[in-house]
């Protein structure tokens, strides 16, 4: 549960916060703030937690790990307060909302810590009340830049609740104690918790990986059976004076067994195109077991990759870093990608899209990519469309669209002849062709673009492939 206000005081009356300087602003998670206190040779990390359940503030005797890319509320405290003194750190009557008065140069700020499980936040004003930015942004309630917020016209207005400073186990000081309890019993922020969530996620990821596993091997074995296919046209051949247009079946001797065969046949196809099927059916056999088993072994190395994640993630002890590491976790994956069709590369910072049948390509026109992003086709070959998407304020480097160029060429039935020719443009230029097949689209304001296969950078694609 979240610290009630006689808890709040207590912790406040021992940290004595008046005259600290603040040295430095950590903000691991959307949720967590911690500030670095320096005070007649001691150093203090006030932490500041916003998670439901578990509202609080205290001293952390715990490492606080800084996040992968700077949070915009932490930006913006490091401009305003880092290096300013703490003159004032009071509760506001029992409201559970703390004022803490920073001053640095001659300006003047209020740090405001609203405590309530449902409706924490951290909101910094001027003097005067106008907001200068707050941790959560909430129109709602006005709580945004240039709004106004002073609740201390309300504090004294609110009824009195009774609570009692609780027990903790354990050694030290009150804030020794709460930040060791909360660590194991925290709520959301407990370790307990964290692990329980650390498990569903990755079992969840381990299922959907094993399930794609077992769907991979049942095309393997299918692909396998491929020689069947190439003996299926080998006979045919071999007895074409045996077989008429319009037969549903030849049988016969297959002289790789001098075992009986029975082979079906398309009656409207000649006895020498219904061997040409076959043999075209066991050359795509043949090229997608190769694919396959590359495919099995990349899933398998995500598998042993995730198991040892998951290994590791739960036995961190710190519960700060592992809540960082598991929000980090759920960003690899967001939930716009989960269900995302086709294959999905990562290539420095640019997200690059491949459709690799028609029904992929129409389902990522609709759904996945939006006006600004470049489409490309492989010119005059069936095959797949990529989509490289759009980044604000940035244009497609070269280098990048010979990355989505190999792409299109590489799943496109030109990948055989080791160049070719694309076009490329803008998905708002694409309409659909009227009454044509599933995906079928007519570009307009199309550029072209040449490329030739490159296999180095195929494979330093293959490295940089989110999916499985």
């Amino acid at each position: 549960m979240s610290l009630n206000w006689k808890e709040i005081n207590l912790v406040l009356t021992e940290l004595n916060l008046s005259g600290s300087q603040i040295q430095r602003v950590v903000q691991s998670a959307y949720d967590v703030l911690a500030l670095h206190l320096y005070k007649e040779g001691k150093a203090t990390t006030l932490l500041i937690a916003l998670t439901p359940g578990a509202c609080r503030l205290h001293a952390t005797y715990r490492a606080v790990p800084k996040p992968d890319k700077p949070l915009r509320f932490a930006e913006f405290l490091k401009s305003r307060i880092v290096n300013g003194w703490i003159t004032e750190a009071v509760q506001l009557g029992t409201d559970r909302v703390v004022r803490i008065s920073i001053q640095r140069g001659d300006l003047r700020y209020r740090m405001y810590l609203r405590l309530w499980s449902n409706a924490a936040n951290v909101i910094v004003t001027d003097d005067t009340g106008t907001i200068l930015d707050v941790m959560r942004r909430s129109p709602r309630r006005g709580e945004i830049t240039g709004g106004r917020y002073v609740p201390e016209e309300t504090a004294a207005s609110r009824p009195q609740r009774e609570f009692e400073i609780r027990t903790f186990e354990g050694p030290g000081t009150f804030n020794e104690q709460i930040d060791a309890y909360y660590a194991e019993h925290g709520g959301a922020l407990s370790l307990e918790a964290l692990r329980e969530q650390v498990r569903k996620l990755y079992e969840g990821r381990l299922g959907r990986l094993a399930a794609s596993l077992e769907r991979l091997q049942e095309k393997e074995a299918a692909y396998k059976k491929g020689n069947t296919l190439k003996e299926y046209g080998d006979i045919l051949m071999a007895n074409l004076y045996q077989i008429h247009q319009g037969d549903a079946w030849f049988e016969g001797i297959n002289f790789y067994t001098d075992e009986t065969v029975r082979i079906k046949l398309d009656p409207h196809k000649s006895p020498q195109a219904n061997a040409e099927a076959y043999y075209e059916q066991y050359h795509k056999a043949k090229h997608g077991l190769k694919d396959v088993v590359e495919e099995i072994e990349r899933g398998e190395a995500e598998q042993k990759r995730l198991e040892a994640e998951l290994v590791k993630l739960l036995a961190e002890e710190n519960p700060l870093r592992l809540h960082k590491a598991l929000q980090k976790q759920r960003q690899v994956i967001k939930p716009e990608d989960k269900k995302r069709p086709g294959l999905t590369f990562l290539r420095k910072g640019w997200t690059l899209i491949v459709g690799r049948d028609a029904t992929e390509n129409d389902d990522l026109l609709r759904h996945y990519v939006k006006g600004s992003d470049l489409w490309l086709h492989a010119r005059d070959y069936p095959g797949s469309y990529v989509f490289i998407k759009a980044r604000p304020g940035k244009t497609v480097p070269l280098d990048i669209l010979l990355d989505a160029g190999n792409l299109a060429l590489f799943y496109s039935k030109g990948r055989n002849n080791g160049e070719g020719d694309l076009f490329y443009t803008a998905v708002k230029y694409l309409r659909r062709a009227k009454n044509g097949p599933k995906g079928l689209v007519l570009p307009t304001q199309e550029r072209n673009l040449h490329v030739i296969i490159e296999e180095s950078r195929l494979k330093e694609l293959e490295q940089c492939r989110s999916d499985i």
